[in-house]
């Protein structure tokens, strides 16, 4: 084990021993009791089962036979959730050839950044996360199952359903993804047509035109932003079964691993050949397996706060300095869009989680001495499914890369240190995205322009007044100021300056984007603006420096001066758009590097 993964590894551990000492205290009295339905009144179980099938009725009377829940983010607006309209059917069907039983226990909101990006919706984004943990919860508080199958693929969508089931970590939970959708437009001709909007030279029907042939179909979008993103992170934890995340939808090999997970998840229960909780699953170790995979392949900075929310649901407490510590010796293995040309198809192809996987534990990088729902063992992982003869079975996957522009070894790889950086100073601690950068772009030097909203700099490049070397300072854009919504309509414009010349950018309490590309940006500044934080005092001509390589962001302001200044304030708009339902959230919420959960005290 190399010596930084096991001391950060250890000093998880230790700063979570009080409060993970409680949850699994909490989930080990929840497994001790007998089976939910068991405990249930004869009337309670009855109407829990009224509308199944006369066959289903038999089995779930039976005490000893498993009753599955089924909980899905399913609407057919998201591309990456329509296939879930057909798994529950397979899934039940599996389930009853295995002798069990499977039930729809509950529907999650799923929203898409893609359709609010720059809308006022998107204020809601981060905040669904919340509200899907929260309905995860009621979807399971029947306390009728024995297991746990979770539907998700996309942004908030997957961690907000590993918050709610931990809640409910005394049972076995698999994750059943649906895969990303096959390769359309090329991301580079994508981009460039963006640009092109962005400076005028392109009409609205070329971009629609452009956008149509990239987001084409059923599945995931296939740039390496948050979604696919979260099906790393699940593979890395052993929440998925073994090469799951980047299969098809609606081919035989996708459907033969849904089919396999209710048998599996059944093997898992209480009872069962092989009891594994979600609770064993998701230990400091898995956390420190996620953290490393996220900067070993370059994945999204919104991970940054969802890991940190997910691990806190599981009693374990992390923070910027361990993604840092680990980034620091944790080579980039992989470039797929936006920090390269090629999709998560390309990367799958290459050899993907498995080569991913073998590297890092070959290395020392990540631990193998965990329990994952394939089993004792990470190295599950290094496994990819196939069929044959119709059967599903699994594989060891290539021992190397296919592919070295996309994905390389811990030996070659295309950068010495992972794609996340903390950078700290006067302005407070933000989070920064290096490994879509040019090391040219790494320390920016130049006076800041300041904007309340990221319309306001758009209409100023529409001006013409942006020609010139800045720092944009987008403020009171925080969780408890609007719900932080991602910025990322910024970047075509900000690529553009970039491209002519000029030293150009971000520095937000906000969010950017799993998508955020090759302008450097100074992310989740916390403390945020509206919490006092000195981003309020900045003023423009203020001279900012960003110095990725360093890891510091500089306020190059006397500090005598900068007390003395009055804090600017802002009331962001707190209704419309169902905004108005979503105070008590912003009130709640933590700050960025907590998660900026509203579901969790922070001391």
């Amino acid at each position: 084990m190399h010596p930084v993964t096991a001391a950060v590894t250890a000093r998880i551990i230790a700063r979570s021993r009080e409060t993970r000492t409680d949850y699994l205290a909490r989930m080990a009295e929840a497994a001790g009791a007998s089976p939910g339905r068991a405990k249930l009144s004869c009337a309670n179980w009855a109407h829990a089962f009224a509308a199944s099938p006369d066959g289903d009725k038999q089995r779930l009377r039976n005490p000893t036979a498993p009753n599955i829940a089924i909980v899905s983010a399913y609407n057919d607006m998201l591309s990456a959730h329509q296939p879930f309209e057909r798994f529950p059917d397979i899934i039940k069907s599996a389930a009853e050839a295995a002798g069990g039983t499977a039930q729809f226990a509950g529907g999650v909101p799923a929203m898409c950044d893609g359709v609010t990006q720059g809308r006022p919706g998107m204020e809601l984004s981060l905040f669904s996360r919340d509200v899907i943990a929260m309905s995860t919860a009621v979807a399971l508080t029947h306390d009728a199952f024995d297991g746990v199958l979770m539907l998700g693929v996309c942004d908030k969508i997957v961690p907000g359903l590993v918050i709610g089931a931990l809640s409910f970590g005394h049972l076995p939970v698999i994750f059943v993804p649906a895969g990303p959708m096959t390769s359309g437009l090329s991301n580079a001709e994508k981009a460039a047509v963006r640009a092109r909007y962005a400076e005028g030279k392109a009409s609205r029907d070329e971009l629609l035109e452009s956008e149509m042939k990239a987001y084409h179909g059923p599945g995931t979008c296939t740039f390496y932003g948050t979604a696919n993103s979260n099906q790393m992170v699940m593979e890395m934890m052993g929440l998925h079964l073994p090469g799951a995340a980047f299969v098809h939808p609606n081919t035989p090999l996708r459907d033969a691993l849904t089919a396999a997970a209710p048998g599996r998840v059944m093997e898992m229960a209480q009872g069962g050949r092989t009891f594994t909780p979600m609770s064993a699953v998701v230990d400091e170790k898995a956390v420190v397996n996620a953290i490393v995979g996220l900067l070993a392949t370059g994945g999204s900075t919104n991970h940054t706060l969802h890991l940190v929310a997910m691990a806190r649901a599981a009693g374990i407490i992390i923070d910027w300095s361990d993604f840092d510590d680990l980034s620091r010796i944790t080579p980039l293995l992989a470039r797929v869009y936006p920090n390269g040309s090629g999709d998560v198809n390309a990367f799958h192809a290459a050899g993907g989680m498995a080569v991913v996987v073998r590297e890092l534990l070959d290395a020392g990088l990540a631990h193998d001495d965990v329990m994952t729902v394939a089993g004792p063992g990470l190295r599950h992982y290094q496994q990819e499914p196939f069929l044959k003869e119709g059967t599903l079975v699994w594989r060891d996957g290539p021992e190397k890369s296919l592919n070295t522009d996309i994905l390389r070894s811990v030996a070659d790889p295309f950068a010495p240190e992972g794609g996340i950086r903390i950078l700290t100073g006067p302005l407070g601690r933000a989070v920064i995205k290096t490994s879509a950068v040019k090391d040219d772009h790494l320390v920016i030097e130049a006076p800041a322009l300041v904007f309340h909203d990221q319309d306001d700099l758009l209409a100023a490049h529409k001006r013409g007044e942006l020609h010139r070397d800045f720092i944009a300072v987008v403020r009171f854009q925080g969780p408890q100021a609007n719900g932080m919504p991602e910025l990322h309509s910024l970047t075509p414009t900000l690529g553009v300056l970039q491209d002519k010349g000029f030293k150009v950018a971000l520095v937000t309490d906000g969010r950017m984007s799993g998508a955020s590309g090759k302008v450097p940006a100074a992310i989740h500044v916390s403390p945020e603006a509206k919490m006092g934080g000195a981003l309020a005092k900045v003023q423009d001509g203020d001279i900012i420096r960003l110095d990725a390589h360093a890891g510091t962001l500089e306020l190059k302001v006397d500090p005598a001066v900068l007390a003395a200044r009055t804090p600017t304030t802002v009331s962001p708009a707190a209704h419309g758009f169902g905004r108005e339902m979503f105070g008590w959230m912003r009130r709640a919420a933590g700050p960025a590097e907590a998660g900026a959960c509203a579901l969790f005290e922070v001391a």
